[in-house]
């Protein structure tokens, strides 16, 4: 049987290490691109804000993910970490993409990363992959984002946007920094609570990716969420019960997250989306986690 191998960008992330756990087989080789001197032959160079990236390195890859950036919610949103987050996105997928575009022999797809920030605030409005995108810096980061991987599809390479939501899992990520608050029993609605989560767990998106990596009809944008989008209200109660605590009985005022956190309170905590799933579900694709108290059942 033919080896498959699959380029993963952002190997060590909680995506990126996920996936590469679940795609891990016989019959499948996994080279992680890393900004350091590459340790084995499963590895390879790549300075993705500069620019850096040997396409001999990608010769004989059949697909790539690519998942690497900056961490959104890590610091606040000085001038100069705006910057980072651009670089480390829209730089870093250019210099991957048209090192995909000279390849003699392309990959047959690549998911790129990207976020349901794409969206801007909802409000209440239900959205999918068709809905034009917000407004805001998350918002542009996002179609940045996405418009840099075009080289890729100009050069006939089949690719999928992932526009992935809160992911919720039990030890890493946004959500496994806020578990040790919720059991302290400091967890509280974040302003007026009504600001809607498009979530997904885990282990489905993982599902997700694999999923995409294999149909040959998915490009373009998908939302990976799940099919039961939360307010914020919903979302702290529901993993207050989880892990059998109670929470504040004030929610934590808007004034205070935006004093404290600056631009990324506004955008990243007290706006959200309402982003379903459309093109997964009209796929035939299978949620193993459909709501959220399934997921946080089966991660915590």
């Amino acid at each position: 049987m033919d080896e498959t191998t699959i380029a993963v960008t952002g190997s060590s992330g909680l995506l990126g290490s996920a996936l590469i756990e679940s795609l891990r087989g016989p019959g499948t080789r996994i080279l992680r691109l890393v900004r350091r001197c590459p340790q084995n032959p499963d590895e390879a160079f790549w300075d993705p804000a500069g620019g850096v990236l040997a396409p001999a390195a990608l010769e004989g890859v059949d697909a790539v993910v690519h998942l690497a950036g900056a961490s959104v919610g890590d610091r606040r949103w000085t001038p100069e970490y705006k910057r980072k987050l651009l670089a480390s996105r829209v730089a870093g997928t250019r210099t991957l993409t048209k090192a995909l575009a000279v390849l003699e022999r392309k990959p047959r797809v690549l998911l790129s990363g990207s976020a349901v920030g794409f969206y801007g605030d909802t409000g209440d409005r239900v959205v999918d992959e068709t809905a034009p995108p917000g407004q805001g810096f998350l918002a542009g980061l996002a179609r940045e984002w996405e418009h840099a991987a075009e080289p890729a599809e100009k050069a006939g390479i089949r690719v999928a946007r992932l526009r992935t939501g809160f992911v919720v899992s039990g030890h890493d990520g946004a959500l496994g920094r806020l578990i040790p608050i919720f059991k302290m029993g400091a967890g509280a609605v974040l302003g007026s609570g009504g600001q809607y989560m498009s979530w997904i767990s885990l282990p489905d998106w993982v599902s997700a990716a694999r999923f995409l990596l294999e149909d040959e009809g998915m490009s373009g944008p998908v939302n990976l969420t799940a099919p039961e989008p939360v307010t914020n209200a919903e979302f702290t109660r529901e993993l207050a019960k989880a892990l059998h605590r109670p929470t504040m009985p004030v929610p934590a005022p808007a004034f205070a997250l935006r004093l404290a956190l600056g631009e990324f309170a506004q955008e990243g905590l007290l706006i959200g989306q309402r982003a379903l799933p459309r093109r997964l579900l009209d796929a035939g694709h299978r949620f193993a986690h459909p709501t959220l108290g399934e997921a946080l059942a089966a991660v915590l």
